[in-house]
């Protein structure tokens, strides 16, 4: 018998849970304090405002919200790692990556308050809305991908789902259909170890999620997740690799979800405290600020500056979310199409008819 093919999957990290260097030498952003403190000041913002979401929907002004805690290092290193004409295909925990990407606070409570307003982005504006089914953006990504190759423009399309969507269809016909087309497409799956209730070593027999990249014939490699260092550098590595016509390449974040799967999840029903426990001593802002202090010179002052500086932001954020008065019932209909189908015209009349009739609908 004769081997015809093997492959190794790599795993990078940058810091260690208490924010020491294990890679030398660090990627020269690592040794810019400015550019630390934008990755911290995000990563804070992106946790600032998450909590503030799950308050507001825990009082009813918000809708069903998926908390990101404790994968803010994933998103907000994708976000920094890309550049202003890249494309993101986000899944619903990239907050980070997005108010990077300059999206605002208020779209965002916009969209999770049910406002389609929220995905008129002021900022991005050829970025995609939130994917909230499970990889059915994937195949998007790759028709992004190819419109870039065919213009031959020097941009990447990037596509972040969660370890769930790669038991999906969707997300082996793009990863094809990518590989064979040499597609300029990062793929960035962030293994939280859960979809919703179903733990990783339940949806699948693969040692990792990076390995399915090889059967669709490009390069996967797994990062540390919750290093928020490491993330940007491998992901900024990968967009280079396809932004040259290296073709696409796959970067599995190992990180976990600390909080419930959403709003309407209660994880205490499928996995213990103590488990969830241990997971906390690798919270990426923790192991960030560790490095910052004792490589930055970050100080007390600083943090507390930083805090009220996103509580402010956050709140005059929600409070502008919280003013603006709702859209009509009738406007659900003025994001189908650019031109309404006679049917679907006589039906937005009818409706918005009735609202005039009765204005508190």
């Amino acid at each position: 018998m004769t081997g015809v093919a093997s492959f190794t999957i790599r795993s990078y990290r940058c810091l260690d849970a208490a924010g020491r260097p294990v890679a030398e030498p660090l990627p020269p952003f690592a040794r810019d304090r400015d550019a630390l403190v934008a990755l911290y000041r995000a990563m804070v913002l992106t946790r600032t405002f998450d909590a503030k979401a799950v308050a507001l929907q825990r009082t009813g002004r918000l809708g069903t919200y998926p908390s990101c805690l404790g994968q803010e290092a994933v998103a907000v290193g994708v976000g920094a790692a890309m550049r202003a004409e890249d494309v993101l295909l986000p899944y619903a925990r990239e907050q980070g990556a997005q108010l990077l990407r300059g999206v605002t606070l208020e779209e965002l409570f916009l969209f999770w308050g049910g406002d389609e307003r929220g995905s008129d982005y002021a900022g991005p504006r050829q970025d995609f809305p939130i994917a909230v089914p499970v990889g059915t953006h994937a195949p998007h990504a790759a028709g992004v991908a190819l419109a870039f190759k065919l213009r031959r423009e020097p941009r990447v399309a990037v596509c972040v789902s969660g370890d769930g969507s790669t038991s999906k269809g969707d997300v082996y016909e793009a990863m094809n259909v990518a590989g064979a087309w040499r597609l300029p497409l990062v793929f960035v799956v962030t293994n939280n170890q859960w979809a919703i209730s179903l733990p990783r070593s339940r949806q699948t027999a693969a040692e990792t999620l990076a390995q399915k990249a090889i059967a669709a014939g490009f390069e996967g490699e797994q990062v540390d997740g919750n290093d928020v260092v490491a993330v940007r550098h491998r992901v900024e590595t990968a967009l280079a690799k396809a932004r040259d016509g290296g073709g696409p390449h796959l970067v599995e974040a190992l990180t976990y979800r600390l909080s419930d799967h959403t709003t309407a999840d209660d994880a205490s029903r499928y996995r213990d405290d103590e488990a969830v426990g241990r997971e906390w001593k690798a919270d990426p802002i923790v192991r960030l600020r560790a490095y910052l202090t004792a490589a930055a010179g970050w100080t007390k002052d600083d943090e507390e500056r930083l805090l009220g500086e996103c509580a402010a932001e956050v709140e005059r954020a929600a409070e502008a979310y919280l003013a603006r008065p709702p859209q009509s019932a009738a406007s659900i209909f003025d994001y189908l199409h650019d031109e309404l189908p006679r049917d679907l015209a006589a039906q937005r009349a009818a409706v918005a008819a009735a609202g005039d009739r009765n204005p508190d609908r």
